[in-house]
């Protein structure tokens, strides 16, 4: 079992290919009261929320990117970040994170299935050529050239 500096290490890694994995519109569905909601990013990352607070090079890595998310225009200024926390937030389409994986999935199956069925037309050619020798084979007895 690692100890707490290498799992400290591990949340910051996780942390680190989350935020890289996502883009703009991504981080856009966890803003919540002007800030990106914890909860949300401690539960992909896999780790405790707390990590979030505790960790001090996740929470710096954290500050980075709201900071860099502010100047994208992603996340409100801070003085308009406070006045979200008395307003009503909108509702995110939590269905939005399973509809993308729905149509990878569906892209790599249909890719699979045209592969399967080039090998399946070559597999029906080679048979065929196969039946033939037979036949030639039964009626004279002799192997074709």
């Amino acid at each position: 079992m690692a100890n707490g500096q290498q799992a400290a290490e591990q949340n910051l890694a996780a942390f680190i290919a989350w935020s890289v994995s996502k883009s703009d519109d991504d981080f856009r569905e966890y803003v919540h009261r002007g800030k990106l909601k914890r909860s949300e990013i401690a539960a992909e990352c896999a780790f405790g929320k707390s990590a979030l607070v505790q960790n001090p090079s996740i929470k710096n890595a954290l500050e980075t990117l709201e900071e860099r998310l502010r100047g994208a225009g992603v996340l409100p200024p801070l003085n308009e970040a406070i006045q979200l926390t008395h307003q009503e937030s909108p509702m995110r389409d939590r269905e939005a994170n399973t509809r993308r994986q729905d149509g990878q999935r569906l892209n790599s199956l249909e890719q699979e299935n045209a592969a399967l069925r080039a090998e399946l037309a070559h597999a029906k050619a080679m048979l065929e050529r196969y039946k033939l020798l037979s036949s030639f084979m039964e009626e004279t007895g002799r192997m074709p050239r």
